[in-house]
């Protein structure tokens, strides 16, 4: 979900981080002995606004370029669904700001002192994405969101970063530019998507519950809700404490439930089905239908022709009958 605040007052100074790793990063330079480092400016990840960072070329990559643009930073893992979701939404939208931002992806799993940093910074789950402008890094995203929700967060940022006076203003014609003679489109998501920016869940959940009254077939909306949802109900939980219940307590089927849904919001997606799928099977009444509807509100937060979602679905039928 987006962050609740895009000031940059009281953003996080890499500068400190830079300085000491410079005196490794120019020994590994002079080992290369002209190799060159790995930020050629297309990247690896996809695009030529889109490039693979690594603890070694973090400073150069990010920090160094964020004086002259602006870097989103997506910390994610090979493990984690909801990264699956959100990174080709970020690389979609990078290609198309075409050069005004550049996305980084850091694998943490390859990374592990970047991994370390962000644990540092208090971020306790994947996806995240940090804002980097000018060496200042700013915690932006949190967990997974549609692509109208992305974007409208983006274009918050950057209008924040130039009233500011961080970034100039926007030549006309260029992306961002403000355009007079076009009225704004009148969204559907609008509501749901300006209390997101605001942070207040329970605004968004109240937003796309009603969008879904008026349209139960509303694919987006209900993604929408089954995120925001599961969002509310992981605040509300001890991730740590969660996890220990589950594990201690694999008879309660709330307690399964409370563990499914950190591990969902963790990227643990075949845990936290296979887990729901046992308390169906070891349960009955009330309970096994609790754990059968928990888990296919799970299911709709993926999308419907991951193998995850059919191999779970199988193994619920089996479980089931």
């Amino acid at each position: 979900m987006p962050s609740r605040d895009f000031s940059l007052h009281g953003a996080i100074d890499l500068g400190a981080r830079q300085a000491a790793t410079r005196k490794q990063q120019e020994r590994r330079a002079q080992a290369q002995a002209g190799g060159g480092t790995a930020s050629a400016g297309a990247g690896g990840a996809g695009g030529q606004y889109v490039l693979d960072v690594t603890d070694e070329t973090f400073n150069v990559d990010v920090v160094e370029r964020s004086q002259s643009v602006p870097v989103l930073v997506d910390f994610w893992a090979d493990w984690c669904q909801p990264c699956k979701q959100l990174g080709p939404i970020l690389e979609k939208l990078a290609e198309e700001a075409a050069g005004k931002w550049v996305l980084a992806k850091v694998d943490i799993d390859a990374n592990q002192q970047l991994a370390a940093y962000m644990q540092q910074m208090g971020v306790q789950g994947i996806p995240f994405v940090a804002a980097v402008v000018g060496g200042q890094l700013l915690p932006f995203l949190n967990g997974a969101a549609p692509e109208p929700q992305v974007r409208e967060a983006i274009d918050q940022l950057f209008d924040v970063l130039r009233k500011e006076g961080i970034l100039p203003d926007a030549p006309e014609g260029e992306p961002g530019a403000e355009q007079p003679a076009q009225p704004p489109v009148d969204s559907p998501y609008a509501e749901a998507e300006d209390a997101l920016q605001r942070g207040d869940l329970d605004a968004a959940k109240t937003a796309f519950e009603r969008l879904l009254a008026q349209n139960p077939r509303d694919a987006q909306a209900k993604q929408g809700l089954g995120l925001v949802e599961l969002s509310l109900r992981v605040q509300a939980l001890d991730p740590e404490r969660a996890l220990q219940e589950g594990q201690a307590k694999p008879g309660d089927v709330q307690a399964q439930i409370g563990a499914a849904d950190v591990e969902m919001m963790s990227g643990r997606v075949d845990e936290a089905f296979a887990r729901l799928i046992a308390a169906v099977r070891a349960s009955a009444g009330d309970d096994r239908d609790a754990a059968r509807k928990h888990l296919l509100s799970l299911f709709d937060l993926i999308p419907p022709d991951d193998p995850r979602v059919g191999k779970a679905r199988r193994s619920l039928q089996s479980a089931l009958f």
